[in-house]
């Protein structure tokens, strides 16, 4: 294990925990991967122990489970002084997923606990190096994405003939093209009235844009990655790095959560109500719902201003 003294993250009943714990030792000794992994489920709903936790998140990343080896190695990870092996797998993890800034987090986190863990130092030394070289390379996704989308005609978003037609009449075909303008401009055009403007910038804020936005060089994600800087300034970076998963939330919000593809509680509070009302089948109680959830956790999502 590590050199962590081993505490119990939510202490339960050890005693009855301790022969589903046992057994699921010898089905593992044995290399009877699927019974080892149910008894040590069942041991886990007696006492959710470190060394239980560990022991499973272990098994299931050796049999390629990686989003629930993830899951466990996380709850464990958040103690304040978590085993290394945590860190160290969990970090392995991060890597192969390609999520190279929470690999040198858990790298860095060994490093402060022992600066001069071996494996702990060489292996944020290639995560930095892969970092580096890829870098270049995601930015020119990024911007091919970006470029992908900026180019979307106005004729595939749902407005009015009226609106549409205003636009065109001033030469606005892109989404692109129209985050590019501000309110006060197209104010300022003939036959674009008030009505209109509110059909456009109900549309734009549904999908968590807005007039102007293209003009600073905004775009969706860079306000998410701004607003997530801007909270690592205001809250400590482990709450931002829980998983959405320690929220207690409703099948339908959970669901909705998880077609946002998120996994933090930091990217969660970087979307905007507009962009949860705008997704299928999420209403207000389940809006409500996350709202409530993460201000327990001193959050809030992300507004347009």
């Amino acid at each position: 294990m590590s050199n962590a003294t081993i505490k119990p993250v939510n202490p339960g009943n050890s005693v009855a925990a301790k022969p589903h714990f046992d057994l699921a030792v010898r089905h593992a000794a044995d290399g009877n991967r699927p019974e080892a992994v149910a008894s040590f489920r069942v041991a886990l709903e007696h006492d959710r122990a470190i060394d239980t936790l560990f022991a499973l998140a272990r098994l299931l990343d050796r049999m390629g489970e990686d989003e629930e080896a993830i899951d466990l190695y996380e709850e464990i990870c958040y103690l304040p002084t978590p085993p290394v092996n945590a860190l160290i797998n969990l970090a392995v993890l991060y890597e192969d997923m390609d999520e190279l800034p929470r690999a040198e987090r858990c790298l860095r986190r060994v490093l402060a606990l022992y600066p001069n863990h071996a494996h702990a130092r060489m292996y944020v030394k290639d995560v930095c190096a892969v970092r580096t070289m890829s870098y270049d390379a995601n930015a020119e996704q990024q911007l091919a994405r970006r470029n992908a989308i900026l180019d979307t005609p106005i004729t595939d978003f749902e407005l009015s003939a009226r609106a549409r037609n205003c636009l065109k009449k001033v030469e606005i075909r892109t989404l692109g093209d129209l985050l590019r303008v501000t309110e006060a401009e197209l104010m300022s055009f003939k036959n674009f009235g008030e009505t209109s403007i509110a059909e456009i910038k109900s549309m734009l804020n549904s999908r968590g844009l807005r007039l102007g936005q293209g003009l600073e060089g905004g775009f969706e994600e860079s306000y998410r990655r701004e607003y997530l800087d801007q909270l690592r300034t205001q809250v400590e970076a482990e709450l931002l790095e829980r998983p959405v998963s320690c929220l207690e939330l409703t099948i339908r919000a959970r669901k909705a959560v998880q077609l946002l593809e998120v996994r933090t509680l930091g990217e969660l509070a970087c979307r905007t109500e507009a962009e949860l009302m705008g997704m299928k089948n999420f209403g207000s109680t389940s809006l409500d719902e996350i709202k409530s959830q993460l201000a327990t956790h001193g959050l809030a999502l992300r507004t347009i201003e």
